[in-house]
């Protein structure tokens, strides 16, 4: 194995980034992959409890950055989520550079098919080290005028990196019939790509389920719009050819 590293990332708060990197891991390791998600927004921690691994983490990613323990003592296999495996930001603080980062991920990646990083929101110092060691972006926005804005500047900040277009799709989450038309603020899927600039990948539709499983820490129904969503994103991650329907 040699793991794919993927950062997912959004330019503001309040995006869902943190579902969807859950529901993306979950997804691509119902599809037979090994997955590590690793998540780099010091502060905010909440991928422990939606993925399950809330109350078993012994040491977060702020450890292994610092030296503190080996990247292996910091890995928390879900139990919601056969292959799927998580280390946990620090509940405060915690510095996130990229040369540490890339040790971890070197060290990592025989023994994953994915590594996901899920960044903090904005471009700060956990967006700079997820960009300098990712090989894809995957930018996780909703459909109002702020978010496609905010997320217009990250992917032009991940394009002038050098990184191929093809490297850094959009996520359209939380999406409903009522987030489009002459009414509402984005009047279509159309101008959401237009705006921001980058492919669309995935179309993932507002889910109450789905939050409420995120915060419970428990398994979504399989058969949520939402979670058929993410299975799609996952399949087309891998390269299969999915039709997007919404």
């Amino acid at each position: 194995m040699n793991a794919q590293c993927i950062m997912i990332c959004s330019g503001k708060g309040g995006t869902g980034k943190s579902t969807v990197s859950v529901l993306l891991g979950a997804s691509l390791a119902r599809l037979g992959h090994k997955v590590l998600l690793v998540e780099l927004d010091s502060g905010l921690r909440s991928v422990d409890i939606i993925a399950g691994v809330y109350g078993r983490t012994v040491y977060d990613i702020e450890d292994v950055l610092c030296g503190r323990c080996e990247g292996a003592k910091a890995i928390v296999p879900s139990p919601l989520y056969p292959g799927l495996s998580v280390i946990s930001a620090p509940y405060e603080g915690g510095a996130v550079s990229a040369v540490p980062l890339n040790r971890l991920l070197t060290a990592m990646r025989p023994y994953f098919d994915f590594i996901l990083l899920d960044t903090a929101a904005g471009m700060d110092a956990p967006f700079a080290a997820a960009a300098a060691v990712a090989e894809r972006a995957l930018l996780v926005l909703t459909p109002d005028p702020v978010a496609l804005r905010d997320g217009k500047i990250v992917a032009d900040r991940l394009l002038a990196d050098g990184r191929p277009q093809s490297a850094v799709r959009l996520v359209m989450n939380r999406v409903t019939r009522k987030s489009f038309g002459k009414r509402a603020a984005v009047f279509d899927l159309d101008e959401c790509i237009d705006t921001v600039g980058v492919q669309l990948l995935a179309v993932i539709p507002e889910s109450p389920e789905l939050q409420l499983a995120g915060a419970r820490g428990t398994v979504p129904p399989p058969t949520d719009p939402a979670v058929t969503a993410g299975q799609a994103m996952a399949k087309r991650i891998c390269g299969q050819r999915i039709p997007l329907t919404f």
